[in-house]
């Protein structure tokens, strides 16, 4: 107890004058370059000799001291000015400024601490193991999609009189209805589909009666461990509500497969699913992300069910299961694997519901507001809540040096010297900061492309909703799209187009007044500022424009590396013993056998025996196209089969415990990573494209 009270004491009075000083000194232009100097130069080095976590939290804390010293640098020393014209757009910087400065300070906040949960073991006597719902909820997509995650949540490994699952179809479609009956699953349907998915779920609980219940979107395929790996939290404490586990995407999003380098960067959702959400589950913070998850029933009826409220009814619903006092937890354990957006417009449309359904939940159940939440519970949402607000902010960045280059317009008044002096250090160690805390799931300057590719699209969305937040509908994303022909999508980035044109005009005036400065009556040093600053922007700009070279795709099914033996059966009884390279649901690659002296022309290969956790299940082929020499690969499709041999395909391909691993990506360089970027831009520009379009899961089946 004495020693807390001395460490508080020590806190108050020296560590907390000690930080304001270091904010709030003035210094002169030269002692300011040599205090920024020094501090970079002293995160550069206990980087670099020591890879601990309280040296990044040393890091971290450098770096918020920065930005803190900068922010108050810009709020007391650069708002002078001489027109309302320039105080206009000045103060719009300073709040794009204050935006960004506040958001940085929340999700620092947020990675500065991740837990790493460890799976609960179920008890060996499975009476004592909880009975489970599992909920597929469909509303327009295709049979195909959701056909392969049924089958695959029919071979979790889970007592079978402990675990019903059921498709949840307010498609109302016959043929959904005649698949669950084949299938042998519940169908649940339901004359209005009011509240969308909040509401089927809603519909689906008052006919079910598990004690837990695990929901899956139509395309996420959860492997065989799923329910082992999550329903022990349960039985270990009473108290928790939901365990959340990531939603991986065995296809790439629209950004990794239209730029040629994009498969060579993390996945723009890899940072939320991984240190965001670890660090969230430090301070019982856990969002509910709408799939691969597991909820107990209890805790839900405490709440009413499932949140209506909002389009994004997942994240809502956790927040009141945490005002509610309940426990929620993020297993960082890859268990199920989904279809990301096929197309750009997709994505659009996607990331327009989520911004809009997380402005909603900022005005009808602010997280700073009302009872319930701890302090680290309201900062987290608080986070999550104004993150969508970027788009504005944004654009004032994109646009800010494109008002002095055009118009002249000075929205920072001091001198350029004492302006960098301050802003280096704040931009190199707040980048520096974020790439040593999450290097590996978000590279530097990507996350600017991002929200660049959304942002001209989410401005009227989330500013309406912000003041009408019943406005607006649900949307469904559609899955399992394929694209026959790459082609540029320059509706959906006509506004970049645009503003790249603008960008680029800046830029030749820019120039120009540097050359002829008595006739523009231009500054260097600022002229030479917002040069730079716009190219910059433009660069970010362009990589985001060559997002919409859509990519041709027309697989239709993903084809996972899987390297297992087979048996080859040919028209005349020859059997042949070979290796299989990888699999789809429609088709297959396996090595040429007999060293390639067999005439599979003359004798056809009437279909292929694969074995799959000691079953074995013939499939018939349809169509071969041969290789050559015995290095040559054969490339095998398959007729249409029965919905048994469908489930073993399944639990081949999809269900097995290692099916899906997160790659592994290489630490985050800045220097590389804006290199990289050029590298995307002049690829894209050049029209190279990789000849595989399906990010594949590399893995080895032996059995």
């Amino acid at each position: 107890m004495k020693h807390h009270f001395l460490v508080t004491l020590f806190l108050c009075f020296v560590a907390l004058p000690i930080l304001i000083l270091m904010v709030v000194a003035p210094m002169s232009t030269h002692n300011q370059f040599i205090y920024g100097i020094t501090m970079i130069a002293t995160c550069f080095f206990a980087h670099f000799m020591s890879k601990k976590h309280f040296v990044s939290l040393g890091i971290l804390l450098v770096a918020v001291i920065s930005s803190t010293r900068y922010m108050f640098f810009r709020i007391t020393q650069t708002l002078d000015f001489p027109s309302w014209i320039d105080m206009f757009f000045g103060y719009l910087l300073l709040f794009a400024e204050l935006y960004v400065y506040v958001v940085l300070i929340l999700s620092f906040f947020q990675l500065s601490w991740a837990l790493k949960r460890k799976i609960v073991p179920l008890p060996k006597d499975t009476s004592q193991w909880p009975t489970v719902d599992v909920y597929i909820p469909t509303y327009n997509e295709s049979l195909d999609v959701v056909k392969d995650t049924v089958l695959a949540a029919q071979c979790i490994e889970y007592p079978k009189d402990k675990m019903k699952i059921y498709l949840l179809d307010d498609g109302k479609r016959k043929e959904f209805a005649t698949f669950a009956t084949e299938a042998n699953v519940g169908y649940i349907t339901r004359t209005k589909n009011d509240h969308a998915k909040a509401g089927n779920l809603n519909h689906a609980m008052k006919i079910t009666d598990g004690e837990l219940i695990a929901i899956f979107d139509c395309d996420h395929i959860a492997t065989k461990i799923f329910l082992q790996s999550t329903v022990g939290g349960f039985l270990k404490d009473p108290k928790l509500a939901l365990i959340q586990t990531p939603h991986h995407f065995y296809s790439p999003d629209p950004i990794q497969r239209n730029l040629y380098l994009g498969r060579d960067i993390p996945a723009e959702n890899d940072l939320f699913y991984g240190p965001i959400q670890r660090g969230n589950d430090n301070w019982n913070a856990t969002f509910f992300c709408g799939s691969c998850a597991v909820i107990r029933r209890k805790a839900l009826d405490e709440i009413g069910g499932f949140a209506v409220e909002t389009v994004t009814e997942d994240a809502h619903t956790a927040l009141r299961l945490q005002r509610k006092g309940w426990k929620t937890a993020f297993l960082d354990h890859i268990l199920a694997g989904g279809l990301a957006t096929e197309r750009l417009v997709l994505h659009l449309q996607q990331r327009n519901r989520w911004a809009r359904g997380m402005v909603q939940i900022f005005r009808l159940d602010n997280p700073l507001l009302g009872r319930g939440l701890t302090l680290p519970q309201r900062l987290c949402y608080l986070s999550a809540t104004m993150y969508f607000f970027f788009a504005i902010p944004v654009l004032i960045f994109l646009f800010t040096p494109v008002l002095y280059l055009l118009f002249g317009v000075s929205i920072v008044h001091g001198s350029v010297e004492l302006l960098l002096s301050y802003a280096i250090p704040h931009l190199i160690l707040s980048v520096f900061a974020g790439s040593r805390l999450y290097g590996r799931y978000r590279y530097s300057f990507w996350g600017p492309i991002y929200d660049l590719v959304l942002s001209f699209h989410l401005v009227l969305p989330t500013t309406v909703t912000l003041f009408s937040p019943h406005s607006g509908s649900f949307n469904v994303t559609d899955k399992g799209d394929t694209v026959d022909k790459s082609y540029f999508d320059a509706l959906s980035v006509r506004p970049h187009l645009i503003a790249a044109g603008i960008l680029v005009l800046s830029i030749i005036i820019g120039v120009t007044k540097l050359f002829v400065p008595n006739y523009f009556e231009a500054q260097l040093e600022p002229t030479l500022l917002n040069i730079g600053w716009t190219v910059f922007n433009l660069v970010l700009l362009t990589a985001a424009i060559c997002v919409a070279r859509e990519t041709e795709n027309k697989r239709k099914t993903v084809r996972l590396y899987l390297e297992t033996p087979v048996n080859i059966y040919q028209e005349s009884g020859h059997v042949s013993r070979t290796l299989m390279r990888d699999l789809s649901m429609t088709g297959c690659r396996v090595d040429n056998f007999e060293n390639g002296d067999i005439d599979i022309n003359a004798d056809p290969i009437s279909h292929i025996e694969i074995t799959s956790e000691k079953k074995t299940f013939c499939v018939p082929v349809e169509r071969i196209i041969p290789g050559h020499g015995p290095d040559g690969f054969i490339h095998i499709r398959f007729l249409d089969i029965d919905i048994d041999s469908r489930r073993e395909f399944v639990r081949l391909l999809f269900s097995r415990a290692d099916t899906w691993v997160r790659p592994e990506y290489k630490q985050d360089n800045p220097i590389r990573a804006f290199i990289t970027i050029l590298g995307c831009i002049r690829d894209s520009l050049r029209g190279t494209r990789r000849k595989e379009n399906i990010h594949i899961a590399v893995v080895e089946n032996n059995e």
